[in-house]
């Protein structure tokens, strides 16, 4: 079994241990760009963690010598992101290609967690159990919570394997502001990632 894999999920498609539907949580990029076609994708809350960008990226948005910093599921608080419900003819694909993209270091761990499911109206649903790609806090990548200064400037100048850290910003949050969730530090930190590309210093956050 490879470090980062979880040993409750299947390797190819069949009953799983709590209920015949595979769910993948997205908080990311996977919900821009999940790289397969999902049987369903509802909107869904994590309770437990919540996304940050806490982690050096050394392959898709940065390198080893010039890293960027991407997003992670980190302890505390909540989520809200998108369930994607996998078709089970093709869950061991899936789960190939997804281990494949965000196990390319251990900086991420497989984890099956309980999310809830957003029925229709907007308001609570059932729940499941969904795979999640969580930070692991031990790993040299993880960076925990930088000043904004230094995390605008490694989006800034951030390139990967997958293009620039600066596109991956802009998609992500761009797509939490169309979904109501780009909360008031992640507004903060587009601003500041904005202004180095102009040209200007980051702005200076506000006392209270």
């Amino acid at each position: 079994m490879e470090r980062g894999v979880s040993r409750e999920l299947p390797e190819q498609g069949g009953k799983g241990r709590v209920t015949e539907e595979h769910w993948l949580f997205a908080y990311g990029s996977l919900m821009w760009s999940p790289g397969f076609s999902p049987v369903e994708a509802v909107p869904a809350r994590l309770a437990g963690y919540h996304r940050a960008f806490c982690i050096l990226s050394w392959h898709h948005r940065g390198t080893r010598e010039a890293p960027g910093l991407v997003l992670g599921l980190d302890r505390g608080g909540a989520c809200r992101g998108l369930a994607y419900r996998l078709a089970p003819e093709t869950l061991a694909e899936t789960l190939a290609y997804l281990r494949a993209r965000e196990l390319v270091t251990d900086v991420y761990r497989e984890a099956r967690v309980p999310i809830e499911l957003e029925s229709p109206g907007g308001g609570a649903g059932r729940r499941v159990l969904a795979l999640a790609y969580v930070v692991d806090r031990h790993h040299p990548q993880y960076a925990g919570r930088l000043p904004l200064p230094q995390q605008a400037r490694l989006i800034a100048d951030g390139v990967g394997a997958s293009g620039a850290n600066l596109d991956y910003m802009r998609l992500t949050l761009d797509h939490l502001e169309a979904a109501g969730d780009l909360s008031a530090e992640l507004r903060a930190l587009r601003v500041a990632v904005e202004a180095l590309i102009e040209g200007g210093p980051p702005p200076q956050p506000q006392r209270e």
